[in-house]
């Protein structure tokens, strides 16, 4: 189950990796914190997720950081009560019971308040759907056996950061070797293309990631996009916990 905080971060960070466990049978699922159902981008994002075979879209609701009516009378996902976003995700992970929980790394990749916020909120919520006491009504406890940060390498990440750069903006990025994991992704480099394009309103923005990488040749989109990056903590209750993994569980038929 990935995590994210707007649609179209599901398909730039993760797509690959939702779309190669999907094609392997694997229920996968996506929950997305900002805009609600009805408007655009939330069509949009059915589009992508049946793309990634990733299901329906779960919408929050809160309304994202700089564009009010993405969510018209919800509050910003950065001014919602944390217990709440919590409360929120919990019932999300029993209910759909994900082996693999996947989300943003602490810099957000961008630095927006959003990404960052969504970080952690679904840190804490991995960690509180496996204790029975804690959010009592979102239903029986249950807990993924790892969390994976989408992250981006200092050196590995250095092309998409200069197409980043042409429309002034900074990728934030980790030191190469808080890089726990690295995902080839190009046998569904398909699908994950697919994905983003499908977000046609950030495409039509100029200087947003989907927009940069829409204006690209085709083999050189598929370069940048081939690799996903991770930081990966077993949250198995039965070893360490926080220890750090370094293989992605191969695609199964459980939840991701």
């Amino acid at each position: 189950m990935g995590i994210f905080a707007h649609p179209d971060d599901e398909a730039l960070a993760a797509g690959g990796v939702l779309a190669q466990h999907a094609a392997a049978g694997a229920r996968t699922a996506v929950v997305t914190a900002t805009w609600t159902p009805g408007t655009h981008r939330a069509e949009e994002l059915a589009h992508a997720l049946d793309a990634l075979g990733a299901g329906s879209p779960r919408l929050l609701g809160y309304a994202d950081h700089q564009v009010p009516e993405s969510a018209p009378e919800q509050p910003r996902l950065c001014d919602a009560p944390l217990d709440e976003a919590i409360g929120r995700i919990v019932a999300h992970l029993r209910e759909f019971q994900p082996d693999i929980v996947i989300s943003h790394d602490p810099t957000g990749a961008s630095g927006h308040p959003d990404h960052i916020r969504t970080h952690q909120i679904a840190v804490l919520a991995a960690h509180a759907a496996g204790i029975a006491e804690l959010h009592p009504q979102a239903g029986p406890a249950w807990t993924p056996s790892s969390l994976w940060l989408c992250a981006y390498p200092a050196a590995g990440a250095q092309p998409l950061g200069d197409l980043v750069a042409t429309a002034g903006k900074r990728l934030r990025t980790v030191p190469d070797e808080m890089i726990t994991t690295a995902v080839d992704v190009r046998p569904w480099i398909d699908r994950k293309q697919e994905a983003i394009l499908a977000h046609r309103s950030e495409v039509a923005r100029a200087r947003s990631l989907p927009a940069l990488l829409a204006g690209l040749p085709e083999q050189d989109r598929a370069n940048i996009l081939a690799t996903e990056w991770f930081i990966c903590y077993d949250l198995d209750p039965g070893r360490v916990p926080g220890h750090r993994v370094q293989d992605l569980p191969r695609p199964a038929t459980e939840g991701a």
